[in-house]
């Protein structure tokens, strides 16, 4: 019995580690993992974390890469690696390119493909663009749909999928999250210690020009106002987000502007922060079950649940909101632990093995 996990990006491997771990712990399974390597430093930082190694590397990453450039090399070299190894199932997870390829290279070859974290919708295929249209599209060529809550249930429902083929896991990112939160982590910037922190990142496509610009502007008017407060942002390396954040940031005193951080640090940085504001999926999910209060710079998301809860809230790349919103948790302490509550709708760290014993009891 042979299963491919297939990982591209960071995201997708902190999320696909528990899973690849569980699985290699059992008997009845030949575990192979492939890396696209969509994200290529990145991904290996998060892979030499939990000790995984890559039984193929497809090194997919060039500079400034096209989406349609991207997606024609990744389902021409998913096309040997399914030939070659013949797997009798290929997991992937999430929303990126190299996971709507795999589900389509999956679909031609006619392999069973189980998707994990599947069924998180915004109704709107440009936004965030292009995951929406990603998890669709794998959604409707899988086999699995391992939805991280009855929320992304109902969506695949609404959709059509057949409830037989629909298991709630929750979501791999809070295994991730508290095998590595439970560890001596060492940030490795210098701060002071007596300052609040807010952490930030800000990468998605959908945001780069004039919405970057108006975060930052935000990020600038923040920085200004409070110089008691100190801001670590940790800058994506695409150019359309690392040179305007230098431009626009670099001169602030009290902003902290940094290379990408390896998982575990980002973890440290994560418990040591005050406040985080970010337009991440993976953040909206593990914060709030560190009882961070999160700031989302988008006007949507397809992760509802941490909203409903009153512990995440949508802001946009909008300077006003931003600005408004992040001012009254610094400055009001019954509105910050109104949003500090440590609630985590996304799992209870058991989510890897419950997707496992799925696949067990169908094969072994």
């Amino acid at each position: 019995m042979k299963i491919i996990c297939a990982i591209g990006t960071r995201p997708e491997a902190i999320k696909m580690a528990p899973v690849i771990l569980s699985l290699k712990a059992e008997p009845w399974v030949d575990v192979r993992v492939l890396a696209t390597a969509q994200h290529r430093h990145m991904l290996d930082q998060v892979m030499s974390l939990f000790q995984i190694e890559p039984d193929i590397d497809l090194n997919i990453m060039r500079p400034n890469q096209a989406l349609t450039t991207l997606t024609a090399r990744l389902l021409l070299e998913l096309d040997k690696v399914l030939l070659s190894e013949k797997p009798d199932v290929v997991l992937a997870q999430g929303d990126t390119t190299t996971v709507m390829a795999v589900a389509l290279a999956c679909f031609y070859h006619r392999i069973p493909f189980g998707h994990v974290e599947a069924g998180l919708r915004t109704w709107d295929m440009q936004n965030p663009f292009p995951e929406e249209a990603n998890r669709v599209i794998a959604g409707k060529l899988a086999r699995w749909h391992f939805a991280p809550t009855e929320s992304s249930r109902q969506n695949l429902l609404r959709e059509g999928i057949m409830d037989s083929d629909i298991v709630v896991t929750g979501n791999t990112v809070i295994d991730a999250l508290l095998m590595t939160a439970a560890k001596d982590l060492e940030l490795g910037i210098e701060l002071d210690p007596e300052k609040r922190l807010v952490l930030i990142t800000s990468h998605r496509r959908e945001n780069f020009g004039e919405p970057f610009r108006n975060i930052c502007r935000a990020l600038q008017t923040l920085a200004a106002r409070n110089p008691d407060v100190q801001f670590l942002y940790p800058v994506h390396p695409n150019p359309n987000i690392k040179d305007v954040a230098y431009e626009m940031l670099g001169d602030s005193s009290n902003i902290h502007l940094c290379a990408p951080l390896d998982y575990a640090p980002f973890v440290a940085a994560m418990k040591r922060s005050y406040l985080i504001i970010s337009d991440s999926g993976g953040v909206q999910e593990e914060a709030p079950a560190l009882g961070k209060p999160v700031l989302v710079l988008r006007d949507e998301t397809e992760r509802p649940e941490a909203v409903e809860q009153g512990v995440v809230k949508l802001v946009g790349p909008n300077y006003e909101r931003i600005v408004e919103e992040a001012q009254r948790l610094l400055d009001n302490e019954s509105a910050y632990q109104a949003m500090a509550r440590g609630i985590s709708p996304y799992g209870d760290g058991r989510s890897a093995e419950r997707i496992v014993k799925v696949l067990r009891e169908h094969f072994a």
